[in-house]
């Protein structure tokens, strides 16, 4: 019993090292000052939840479209243009430089937390549970919260600000992202679901940074002026 009590306070100290180390070089936010471990309740941990997760995850892995297989492969590296389709053919970076940098800082720092996140939580992706589902090159992080879930909504919470009148059209394309994962069994929903939630908790934080702000006035002159040369 005691060496097992020694392992278990080891396993507790590194989760939090690990936690801490991961939000180093943030850009807008403060270390510390958003915890997915505060945020976020943990995944679920009764065996009959994770059986009832695993068979969604069957399901939707082996009803997905090549389709939407393929996109989601082609999103394992994303960016905020990925969002183009559904802002428009202007929103690329050649364009947009001030645009490009500044959603690359916060995508940064959503990465960041999420990945403290997921270092504290330690929860199996579902292939790493099931083998069967292991396809394409396989991430060897923990699943939860969803990184892409995380990082892809953030984005698009900040564009949606930006671009109002097509709020609903980037939102719905984040949560497609977001499934996506779940289609290539990367993620069980509920790590998707959580990124979301998280993904909200860092929008709000950032924008209580005076740097976001002034950067976050700047992009959107540039958005302005982009989007009126290709009319």
């Amino acid at each position: 019993m005691k060496f097992n009590r020694t392992a278990l306070f080891l396993a507790i100290v590194l989760a939090f090292a690990l936690a801490a180390n991961a939000q180093t070089n943030l850009n807008f936010l403060a270390d510390g000052q958003i915890r997915a471990a505060d945020i976020l309740s943990p995944p679920p941990a009764a065996a009959t939840e994770k059986i009832a997760a695993m068979e969604t995850v069957h399901t939707v892995y082996h009803y997905a479209s090549e389709a939407d297989k393929n996109a989601a492969y082609a999103e394992k590296k994303f960016s905020v243009f990925n969002f183009t389709e559904v802002v428009g053919n202007y929103f690329v970076a050649t364009n947009l430089p001030k645009t490009a940098a500044f959603f690359e800082r916060v995508q940064k720092d959503a990465e960041a937390v999420t990945d403290a996140g997921k270092d504290f939580f330690q929860e199996p992706r579902p292939f790493t549970t099931d083998p069967s589902l292991a396809n394409g090159k396989l991430e060897k992080s923990f699943g939860y919260p969803s990184g892409h879930s995380t990082e892809c909504t953030t984005l698009a919470l900040v564009l949606a600000e930006m671009l109002p009148e097509q709020r609903e059209a980037v939102m719905a394309h984040a949560d497609l992202m977001g499934w996506h994962r779940v289609q290539i069994a990367r993620h069980y929903p509920a790590d998707i679901f959580a990124g979301r939630v998280l993904a909200r908790a860092i929008a709000r934080e950032l924008n209580k940074s005076e740097t976001f702000q002034k950067e976050l006035a700047e992009v959107k002159a540039e958005l302005a002026a982009a989007k009126l040369a290709a009319k």
